[in-house]
């Protein structure tokens, strides 16, 4: 994928408003992502049936579990990210689903209610601090995130005078889920098919996190005289007009127009000259952050230097 979007051109256009209104009442797509239901499940139920039942060497088996885990994270937490923009209640309900073989479905809550308002901010566990590694913001923002979740929910059911155990409370039922997920999984494919279930969803989230981890990497939002930060603007998130990344990942790459508008559609998402742009699109840049000298000598000088940290303006300074 990263070769075939380094070879295919850029799409710097944005749609044309009568196309952008066919385009928002064309069921195919909503269709395209429901349909990854099925998609996802069927591709998880018949591996962890090939590998249940078939001997398998070390490196064919962790060979399976990465391709399922980057179904998981692309056909699964990817599309269940876009239906937990939506409205309606079935559409969470085809999104939360998604979430669940990654064993991630606190992000719902997480990147709704927290990521969303604190983006390019210090107090987001997903934004990605200058400086650092994709594998250190792995560990931060995974659990930090599932922290923040528990606290968003805890407010939640403070609001409404709730307790801990009430049935709204969305983090005990994404706990009981995923747990009963597992055991279900452990009772039909045994202990063999737990763990590749559990590796698959662990590589699943980690693609996700590696995503999180280019989308706003050292892009800071300032703060107002009053303390408060400014309002997301397009110049807080990276965008990737590369043709492979927009169509793999459901047009995720133009995010600064996603966070401008969250409950936009992705089919009809629009580039803004105001927003940083990669040099590549996010699935090569994805593989360029798991080696970090490379992504930091390609994306530190491409940083605004009104967001770049003091310490390290002055670090830069010296080594120039």
């Amino acid at each position: 994928i990263p070769l075939l979007e380094i070879a295919l051109p850029l799409d710097h256009t944005n749609l044309e408003p009568a196309v952008k209104e066919r385009n928002l009442v064309n069921r195919l797509f909503d269709w395209m992502l429901y349909l990854n239901l099925p998609i996802v499940y069927g591709i998880l139920g018949y591996y962890l049936f090939f590998t249940s039942r078939n001997p398998l060497s070390a490196v064919e088996w962790i060979g399976l579990a990465f391709s399922l885990g980057i179904v998981l994270g692309t056909n699964g937490i990817n599309v269940g990210h876009e239906l937990g923009h939506r409205k309606n209640l079935w559409e969470h309900i085809i999104g939360k689903l998604l979430l669940l073989p990654s064993l991630y479905m606190h992000f719902h809550i997480e990147h709704n209610y927290g990521h969303h308002v604190h983006a390019a901010t210090r107090e987001d566990p997903a934004t990605a601090r200058y400086g650092e590694s994709v594998y250190a913001f792995w560990v931060r923002s995974v659990f930090q995130q599932y922290v923040n979740a528990c606290k968003i929910q805890g407010r939640m059911l403070q609001r409404d005078a709730l307790p801990w155990y009430s049935f709204k409370n969305d983090m005990l039922w994404y706990s009981v889920i995923q747990l009963v997920y597992l055991g279900v999984v452990s009772w039909v494919f045994g202990l063999a098919g737990l763990g590749f279930a559990i590796l698959s969803a662990v590589i699943g989230f980690l693609l996700l996190e590696t995503v999180n981890y280019i989308e706003h990497y050292g892009l800071l939002r300032l703060k107002t005289p009053s303390g408060r930060y400014e309002r997301v603007k397009e110049i807080h998130s990276w965008n990737s007009n590369h043709v492979m990344g927009r169509i793999v990942l459901y047009e995720l790459t133009r995010h600064s127009d996603h966070h401008y508008i969250s409950s936009k559609k992705y089919q009809v998402l629009d580039c803004h000259d105001t927003s940083p742009q990669m040099p590549f699109g996010y699935p090569t840049s994805m593989v360029i952050a798991l080696i970090p000298p490379l992504w930091f000598s390609i994306m530190n000088p491409r940083i605004p230097r009104s967001m770049v940290p003091d310490g390290q303006k002055s670090i830069e300074g010296a080594t120039a």
